[in-house]
């Protein structure tokens, strides 16, 4: 019998899981030579609940990977417990062009919703390479509890590769944004204006991927066809990880609490909820395993703790003194020996150091006194110098000039819209974008309104502000959002609207109660209001405004679901006789005029342009930047309403309540919109008045209805 049982024990410890330290009764400590630490692991009761991993043999390559990453496409690279994150390669889509075929790598999405995990948004950039590409990422972020739809991206473009210039990642070959906090879903993608057809002699392919900051150093080689080859297997990118969503105080009162060691703090997680452990100063190690943060001896490590006297290692500490008879700082300096001193008599010493501290106490407090007034002073005097640098007094002579735009527009202090906003307190945020971040405020008369604080930051442009703020506040349409004023009295000027309380068009078509809202009568109306604004814009404004931006989440809706055209942060004045404007490239990925992003030049039909996007938008409840066969979504629309298909890419709501021809009539409008060449394309007082002539047509069979 004892034979027996020391055959069945032999063969237990000699099967590979065993050998691998993989069994039941020994956690594995490595995979593919990289170190798992607890509460990290790969075999049952290894591992903390939701830090599974998997260890994979990938192509004759043994790596670690998420549990969630089922198709194994992010190998893990290091594992930091200290900084709360995971360091894994990210694969790098390519989209090529040949002289025969196209070759492109298959979508690329992750998904870790549910997860321990977000990407960092302080240690990654989404990037794209190429001289001929629009990259974007689309994805959800966790946003107060709920998961918000985003997208963001960048344009890179060259016409000769000897402009291309190293390590300079700006636009011109490679291009960069950040990302939003707390990405838990997204895919990646990319568009191509010509097809690399202009730029095929040295740059035939596109790359897009997310990596961290400063790991990857743009070339102007990176343009070839061999970019690929060189990073195959992906490039860095950073994951951040917590533990559960309780803040530290929540987590200490509760079964479970992770950070175990009797010397490990605790610290909020970079993910925006839950925490980290790590080991408190002095100690390292593992702070999730008991007795896993151990003393470090600081007398053992002269490079980074220095003592040049005598060192004597401490609990989480060190002592360095220096020896009887010498004197120094033994942490900077060798000791030196002691100087002789002058001996004083008793009286004259007490005297001394009772003088010296009420002279020390009378002159701190006159050092408070004079800190309190000169900080009131110096307040003052900001807001006085930023109002002049804001030329304070041009806007207040300009509106003065104009009695009707005096009594709709005023120059609100600092002071009121930090009352009206609790000091700008986070939870009055209504959104963020790229101009800015808009705050909810109650003023002193009751009125509800949206705050807008700019990231404006080139004083050449506060000229063109103050006219766009006197020519804004001279608008008067309902279907554009009114000014009610702004304030001068900080560096970035801040804007005062109107609150439009029932969110935005890109909120009813793309939100979580799309299919509940937003009939094919609402749609029309909401096309044609918004044409409306922005024909009057364009025509009948006191000066020519060029929106710039115009796009479904710059339309908001009131408790009647009436459009209210807002965000004038990247607009245009331009003069009554002028039919362009040479300016920067600013705007949105999908609504972005491919001639303006071409030429430079601005004109009325960039607006007519995008405007013939949201209008696919209405009639699809597509995004514009969804991915479809490789092409854009107006891209695809066109086709589909070329072919004859027009059904097949068309809203339910479209098809059950639109009337055949009236939805064909509005597809057709789009397509006009929508051409390439801006000549081609009507006017925006052209297609408010056919809108408005669509809505109230003769009755048409519905588009599912009979023959």
């Amino acid at each position: 019998m004892i034979l027996i049982v020391l055959l069945v024990l032999l063969i237990l410890v000699s099967s590979p899981e065993s050998l691998l330290g993989g069994g039941p009764a020994e956690c594995r400590e490595s995979c593919g030579g990289l170190d798992i630490p607890f509460p990290f692991g790969v075999t049952e009761g290894c591992f903390r609940e939701g830090f599974r991993l998997s260890c994979r043999n990938i192509s004759s390559v043994l790596n670690l990977y998420l549990e969630s990453d089922t198709q194994h496409t992010m190998p893990i690279t290091n594992i930091s417990l200290p900084t709360g994150e995971v360091h894994i390669l990210h694969p790098i889509l390519y989209d090529c062009y040949g002289q025969a075929r196209r070759t492109a790598s298959p979508p690329f999405s992750v998904n870790i919703s549910g997860t321990i995990y977000t990407f960092s948004d302080t240690r990654n950039r989404f990037t794209a390479v190429g001289c001929d590409t629009q990259g974007y990422i689309n994805g959800t972020v966790n946003s107060t509890g709920s998961m918000t739809p985003f997208t963001v991206g960048c344009i890179s473009t060259c016409y000769q590769s000897e402009i291309v210039a190293d390590g300079v990642c700006s636009g011109i070959g490679c291009c960069q944004s950040g990302i939003p906090k707390g990405i838990k879903y997204f895919e990646v993608g990319f568009n191509s204006y010509y097809n690399h057809s202009r730029v095929f002699n040295f740059n035939p392919c596109s790359y897009v991927f997310l990596v961290e900051q400063d790991q990857y150093k743009f070339t102007s080689q990176d343009i070839s066809g061999e970019f690929y080859s060189e990073y195959s297997g992906g490039v860095p990118a950073v994951l951040d990880f917590s533990i559960g969503t309780e803040s530290c105080g929540e987590a200490r009162r509760k079964a479970g609490y992770a950070c175990v060691s009797s010397n490990s703090v605790c610290s909020t997680a970079d993910t925006g909820s839950g925490y980290i452990c790590s080991c408190s100063p002095g100690y390292e190690g593992n702070p999730y395993l008991k007795n896993g943060c151990q003393d470090i001896d600081e007398c053992k490590r002269s490079v980074e703790y220095p003592c040049h006297g005598k060192c004597i290692n401490t609990p989480g500490s060190y002592k360095c003194t220096c020896p009887p008879g010498t004197e120094g700082d033994p942490t900077t300096y060798p000791c030196l020996p002691v100087p002789p001193r002058n001996k004083f008599p008793i009286v004259t010493v007490v005297s001394t150091v009772v003088g010296g501290t009420l002279s020390l106490l009378l002159l701190l407090g006159s050092c408070i006194l004079l800190y309190l007034i000169m900080k009131k002073r110096k307040k003052r005097e900001l807001k006085e110098m930023f109002f002049h640098r804001n030329k304070g007094r041009l806007l207040e002579q300009l509106i003065s000039s104009d009695k009707d735009a005096a009594e709709r527009t005023k120059i609100f202090t600092l002071d009121e819209l930090e009352k009206a906003t609790n000091n700008f307190d986070v939870t009055r945020v209504l959104g963020r974008g790229g101009y800015g971040t808009v705050y909810k405020g109650l003023l002193s008369d009751q009125r509800i309104v949206a705050i807008k604080r700019s990231t404006l930051t080139d004083r050449a442009e506060i000229d063109q502000f103050i006219n766009e703020v006197a020519s804004l506040s001279c608008i008067n349409h309902r279907n554009v959002v009114k000014l009610y004023g702004c304030c001068l009295e900080t560096e970035i000027p801040l804007l005062v609207y109107e609150f439009i309380p029932n969110k935005t068009l890109f909120h009813h078509l793309h939100g979580p109660d799309k299919p509940t809202t937003l009939s094919w009568e609402d749609r029309l109306r909401i096309a044609s209001e918004t044409a409306e604004a922005l024909a009057y814009l364009h025509t009948a404004a006191s000066i020519t405004i060029y929106h710039r931006d115009v796009k479904s989440s710059n339309i908001l809706l009131d408790d009647n679901y009436t459009a209210k055209v807002s965000d004038f942060g990247t607009s245009r004045l331009i003069l009554t006789d002028g039919t362009h404007v040479s300016t920067a490239v600013q705007g949105t990925f999908g609504y972005l005029d491919p001639e303006y992003f071409y030429t430079g030049q601005l004109t009325e039909k960039s607006d007519v342009y995008s405007f013939g996007v949201i209008l696919v938008e209405l009639l699809t409840g597509q995004k514009p930047v969804s991915i479809h066969e490789g092409r854009s979504l107006s891209t695809h629309f066109i086709c589909m309403l070329k072919e004859d298909r027009l059904s097949r890419v068309l809203d339910d709501r479209v098809i059950q309540e639109g009337e055949r021809k009236r939805v064909q009539a509005v597809a057709e409008l789009a397509e006009v919109c929508l051409r390439m060449r801006g000549s081609e394309r009507p006017t925006m007082k052209d297609v408010a008045a056919e809108l408005d002539g669509l809505r109230r047509p003769k009755r048409q069979l519905p588009l599912g209805g009979g023959s």
